[in-house]
């Protein structure tokens, strides 16, 4: 591969990382939401 080509695709790589945390965060945090829901649990009483 070239200079050119690895340089590129280094961009691409640590540019993509931050999409994919957080992309992988949200998801977590849908199907957790998703998942209290389905079981009915409700909030705590303060």
């Amino acid at each position: 591969m070239s200079v050119l080509e690895q340089t590129v695709w280094t961009i691409l790589g640590y540019g993509a990382m931050p999409f994919i945390f957080l992309s992988g965060f949200i998801a977590v945090a849908v199907a957790s939401c998703a998942l209290l829901v389905a079981l009915g649990v409700q909030p705590a009483d303060e």
